[in-house]
């Protein structure tokens, strides 16, 4: 029997992950989109591409409440930001929801005792949607399941690993700070998507929260040299002093792509950011791959 699951933030590479897992499964997904418009266009070129098959619909994310009130989807898979999730859990409930899982990050975590204020604020955001998110599941009698990978990647996509790459790409080097000896465990969008396939049905995931880390564990600098060697480019690294790192990000960041950026950032890669993915193996049969980076994984 074909069940349907809404999905929030399909067009996310964990999202175009996700929508290759359902393919051949027993789901279909309507996956709501804002680069979807109401009138009959065609679908953005991005979302075209995406080889789905008769398994995904594509619909507005202003068309939600009229299509909640219409059919009832009684299975939610968010991608999005779990803060902007909660703008939409009105509809959600109104749909019969029965279970929905939800990807927030383990930054919630790792940046709470960062130097910078945005950082700080970033993990207070995930910590108090998670709250809100558990706190509405369990007046509507609505089984969670929140999931928080580490640093993901894949497909091109990512705002991490594809970063590194654009760098080394353009000057044939990357600047470290210390030895950059912190440890990561990198995982792939492709796993995490299965995770969430996992987390509709798994019964034993019903109200719980799990890590979701990579197979391995590896220095920040061996994380780069990975990459250099998937671009095939000999290893560069320059160690900078902290003072020349601090000049660099404040003159990058008037750079629009790089406004984001921060000195935490670059302190980060001395940082242990690791952690355990047991409890989601167990019970989601969760069996995350090594960093191997391949061709379609580097911007």
């Amino acid at each position: 029997m074909i069940k349907t699951v809404g999905l929030l933030g399909a067009t996310s590479h964990v999202g175009l992950a996700l929508l290759r897992v359902l393919q051949g499964s027993d789901y279909q997904a309507i996956a709501f989109s804002r680069q979807i418009t109401k009138s009959p266009m065609p679908l953005p070129a991005e979302i075209a591409a995406i080889p789905v098959g008769d398994s995904v619909r594509w619909s507005s994310i202003e068309s939600l409440p009229t299509i909640v009130s219409q059919q009832a989807i009684a299975y939610w898979i968010s991608l999005a930001p779990i803060w902007v999730l909660l703008d939409y859990l009105d509809q959600i409930q109104k749909s019969g929801a029965q279970r929905i899982v939800v990807l927030s990050s383990t930054s919630r975590f790792t940046k709470q005792d960062s130097s910078t204020a945005s950082d700080k604020l970033l993990a207070l955001r995930f910590i108090d949607a998670e709250a809100k998110l558990q706190a509405w599941a369990e007046e509507h009698g609505i089984q969670f399941v929140i999931l928080r990978p580490t640093l993901i990647y894949g497909l091109g996509k990512d705002k991490n690993i594809c970063e590194i790459a654009r760098l080394i790409r353009r000057f044939r080097f990357f600047p470290l700070l210390g030895e950059g000896n912190g440890l990561r465990q990198p995982v792939h969008c492709h796993d995490v998507a299965q995770a969430c396939a996992s987390a509709l049905v798994a019964n034993a995931s019903a109200n719980k929260s799990y890590n979701l880390s990579g197979d391995e564990v590896l220095s920040y600098k061996n994380m780069v040299t990975r990459v250099f060697e998937a671009m095939k480019f000999k290893p560069r690294f320059f160690k900078v002093p902290m003072f020349i790192l601090q000049a660099s990000i404040l003159l990058i960041r008037l750079i629009p792509r790089y406004r984001s950026w921060s000195f935490a950032m670059i302190q980060r890669m001395n940082k242990d950011m690791i952690f355990d993915h047991q409890d989601a193996e167990r019970d989601l049969g969760f069996k995350p791959r090594k960093f191997i980076l391949h061709a379609d994984d580097l911007p």
